[in-house]
């Protein structure tokens, strides 16, 4: 059995503290005999493969060791991967990570905004709204949003 998702948050956040990386979450998930341990990261400017491999390797390190070693008995697969376009935005930094994006808003009011992030300030979210002038949005006032996915053809049309 695996430490809980909580003792690996708290060990796996001050392991990376000075990886630039924030740990987003961990997941324990029971798969047949063996265990997922699911590590989301993310950090401004978005996560490579190199940063994901780095990550990886010392949070490897860091279950070879005690005490999170003490901690595993049996068998368990590492997954370290980015939160993904899915993920609610809910907190600044997420949204702040999502400037230039497609995103719907839902408000506290039950209201729904779409728009494209232009800035984020520690207290609101400035939007484009299509047809319309710039609209600052208090982040107190949003419950969440959700990035659109975009798709643009490659595909140029000759004659």
């Amino acid at each position: 059995m695996v430490a809980s998702a909580n003792v690996l948050l708290e060990g796996i956040r001050s392991a990376l503290a000075e990886t630039g990386v924030d740990v987003e979450d961990v997941h324990v998930q029971q798969a047949g005999r063996r265990e997922i341990v699911r590590v989301i990261v993310d950090r401004d400017g978005g996560v490579d493969l190199d940063r994901v491999a780095e990550v990886s390797r010392r949070i490897s390190e860091l279950f070879d060791t005690p005490p999170l070693a003490d901690e595993f008995v049996g068998t368990f697969v590492l997954e370290v991967t980015s939160p993904g376009v899915d993920r609610p935005l809910t907190e600044q930094k997420h949204w702040r990570r999502a400037v230039k994006r497609n995103v719907e808003v839902h408000l506290k009011d039950k209201s729904i905004v779409v728009g494209r992030i232009i800035e984020v300030t520690d207290t609101e979210v400035i939007m484009q709204i299509p047809g319309s002038e710039p609209v600052g949005i208090a982040l107190t006032d949003i419950s969440r949003g959700l990035v659109q996915v975009e798709f643009t053809s490659t595909v140029v049309e000759t004659d």
